[in-house]
């Protein structure tokens, strides 16, 4: 099977569980280089680690990043966002004081606002067409 099918398994479940996340910089100031994309992805990677969730593809240009993520159902998605933009938004201006500057009054790098959208598994015309025809016990 390929990496978006991995099905992994729980003590009590079975899943297969994607989202795509995207974070935009505050102001959508374009301050991202190489580098900063470089180390952010190894910044990611290890918060996602602490989330028993997996950091499968990570891009990003000057003023936003891309991640999708596989993870469990016991992770809600609201707390791994705000770690994952709190983790590298403190340590990538603690290592690129240059960020800094971007941000003077704010003192933040991410926008506050972010996009997360389910990914994988069947369309939702054929899972719904799926559960339509159960046979109900009768």
């Amino acid at each position: 099977m390929g990496e978006m099918h991995k099905i992994r398994t729980g003590r009590h479940c079975t899943f297969a569980m994607h989202v795509h996340l995207v974070f935009v910089t505050k102001f959508r100031h374009k301050v991202f280089t190489d580098a900063h994309l470089r180390r952010m992805e190894e910044i990611m990677r290890s918060v996602c680690a602490d989330f028993d969730c997996e950091l499968v593809e990570f891009n990003g240009e000057g003023d936003h990043v891309h991640l999708l993520v596989n993870f469990p159902p016991k992770v809600a998605v609201t707390k791994l966002v705000n770690s994952l933009k709190g983790v590298s938004s403190r340590r990538l201006r603690q290592e690129f004081p240059d960020l800094v500057r971007h941000y003077w009054r704010a003192n933040k790098l991410w926008s506050g606002s972010y996009f997360a959208g389910t990914v994988g598994g069947a369309p939702l015309s054929v899972v719904r067409q799926y559960i339509e025809q159960q046979n109900p016990p009768v």
